[in-house]
């Protein structure tokens, strides 16, 4: 018998692309700290939203924060080379992306200039929403040195390698017992939860040129946000907020608090913060069965602030 052959089948020959990986139907939140700080100051944020519902990643973005020595390892022989801006917004939508691969919905929050970082990672990625705490898109706080105006002349090169600034009492904190605390982990270790207490003036040029970015296309930017800031900010004062409220492609919601100052997620009105943020969140991006396992605010946590739509 001849031998017969059975006509090629493309399609049975075609091999089936595996089924895409079903996405996780929580929510998902990407926290940045500020510039030499760490995710600790984020995590009052961090837990309030993950006992909400949410997946929530913190991550430590290298050149850009400051972590703790380790006990018992060796000093860096010399300080790093802090990379360009360019770099930190890569590093957060690296993370982004990350999570948009297993979570339908990513949302971005960010303190002083992580809240900045948020901004350029929205000029980039498709934010659920925006949560924007301290923002820091002018340095004009009551604690603010008038000298401060000198400091484009440290970003001269090769003067902004190797000059840095210590970072002074109040450390953004209202709270003294906080307030020293921090104090002795900066003395101890030279980073607390507050951030470092020195800042490179490699780092604030970098700073800079990431806020004048982010202020050139606030326009751009229409995802829903929510403006969380301390009247008494002794870092970037109300005009950071104006500008957000003038500028931003989408009205944002405005909360303001009377008894903290600069770092919002851990001085005395931290508990209120969380809440607001938290509530904002559910409402733009809500969870399935959101939880309800937040513990009662202490008395100074639970004072009043100004909401504005």
């Amino acid at each position: 018998m001849p031998n017969i052959v059975a006509p090629f089948s493309t399609t049975a020959a075609a091999a089936e692309p595996p089924p895409a990986p079903a996405l996780d139907p929580r929510p998902a939140v990407l926290l940045l700290h500020g510039l030499c700080a760490n995710p600790l100051e984020m995590m009052p944020l961090a837990r309030a939203l993950r006992d909400a519902g949410y997946v929530v990643e913190a991550p430590a973005l290298d050149g850009y924060g400051v972590v703790p020595p380790v006990a018992g390892a060796p000093a860096p022989a010399r300080r790093r080379a802090v990379p360009p801006f360019e770099a930190w917004v890569e590093m957060a939508a690296a993370h982004f992306d990350a999570l948009a691969a297993r979570h339908a919905h990513v949302a971005v929050g960010g303190l002083s200039m992580g809240a900045v970082l948020t901004l350029a990672l929205a000029l980039e990625r498709p934010a659920a929403a925006l949560m924007l705490l301290s923002t820091s898109l002018h340095f004009d706080g009551w604690n603010v040195s008038p000298w401060r105006r000198l400091l484009p002349l440290a970003y001269v090169p090769p003067l902004r390698q190797w000059l840095s600034f210590r970072e002074t009492p109040p450390y953004g904190i209202k709270n003294e017992r906080l307030r020293e605390w921090v104090a002795q982990a900066m003395n101890a270790s030279h980073v607390s939860a507050a951030g470092a207490d020195r800042l490179p003036a490699a780092s604030l040029h970098q700073a800079s040129r990431l806020i004048r970015h982010v202020r050139r296309n606030l326009h751009q930017i229409a995802a829903p946000a929510v403006v969380l800031h301390a009247s008494e900010d002794d870092v970037s004062g109300a005009r950071s907020v104006l500008e957000l409220q003038r500028r931003l492609g989408t009205t944002p919601e405005v909360h303001w608090f009377h008894h903290s100052y600069h770092m919002l997620t851990l001085d005395n009105e931290r508990g209120a913060v969380t809440q607001a943020a938290r509530q904002f969140l559910l409402r733009q991006v809500p969870v399935a069965a959101p939880a309800e396992r937040f513990s009662p605010l202490t008395a100074t946590e639970d004072l009043p602030h100004e909401q504005h739509a």
